[in-house]
């Protein structure tokens, strides 16, 4: 049995699984194939692994998961610097400075994909608002691994910059966490997130500007997230603004 026009219509709008149609009451062969193959790609995109060489001016950091595996059965670990990291990052602070942790997270495959873009697009911003910065690229990192190097720098903020759980249809998704005054403890409540950076979502230069409004926001506050609400001016001509008001 086909699927109704208008449901099929659909597809044009979403890559959603939507007028699959149905072979008696199960699935035709060539729609559970394909979920069987978007699966199968989620999955990898899970253990997939960064290539810290193409952040080449970075300083390399580990959160205290020592693999992979033990990254995914263990998240606690993944919120914690190693002693020997933060000893090191300690040691040669950057005071008052954004820090932009490029984490691999749970997609690195969406990290190496769109951080590139997002950091190129970030460059003039900071540069015009006064910011310094530090890219840190840290492994087996959860967002919060973030408050760890941000408060062993002396950093003022912290960007996170992390690959998002992969779904059937999104293997290339990019999240930024932005957290002001780091340090270990911070909860979810304190910080601000842009999301769904990729292709087929918010783009490199849209989610560079949201996160140097966000800054501009937060150091006049001295504060992230619940007390920070977007209220970002809508863009004109539907491109993001990129200078800071």
């Amino acid at each position: 049995m086909t699927a109704p026009v208008l449901w099929r219509d659909l597809r044009r709008f979403t890559t959603a699984r939507v007028a699959l149609g149905r072979v008696g009451h199960a699935q035709p062969t060539a729609a559970h194939l394909d979920f069987q193959e978007a699966h199968a790609r989620a999955r990898d995109a899970v253990w997939s692994e960064l290539d810290a060489g193409a952040f080449p001016d970075a300083r390399q950091v580990a959160s205290e998961a020592p693999d992979r595996r033990t990254y995914l059965l263990r998240p606690d670990l993944g919120r914690r610097l190693r002693d020997e990291d933060r000893t090191a990052l300690a040691a040669d602070p950057c005071p008052g400075c954004l820090a932009l942790v490029v984490a691999d997270g749970l997609c690195a495959s969406g990290v190496a994909a769109q951080a590139p873009a997002v950091l190129a697009a970030l460059r003039l911003g900071l540069d015009a608002a006064g910011w310094t910065s530090e890219i840190v690229v840290a492994r087996q990192a959860r967002v919060a691994l973030g408050d760890d190097i941000g408060e062993a720098l002396g950093a003022a903020a912290v960007a996170v910059l992390i690959g998002e759980r992969p779904g059937l249809s999104a293997l290339d998704s990019l999240g930024i966490y932005l957290t002001w005054a780091p340090r270990r403890g911070r909860t979810d409540a304190e910080r601000n997130c842009i999301s769904n950076i990729r292709e087929a979502g918010l783009s490199p230069a849209e989610a560079a500007a949201k996160l140097l409004w966000l800054l501009d926001a937060a150091r006049r506050l001295g504060a992230t997230g619940v007390a920070l609400k977007d209220e970002q001016p809508a863009a004109i001509g539907g491109a993001a603004p990129l200078s800071l008001g």
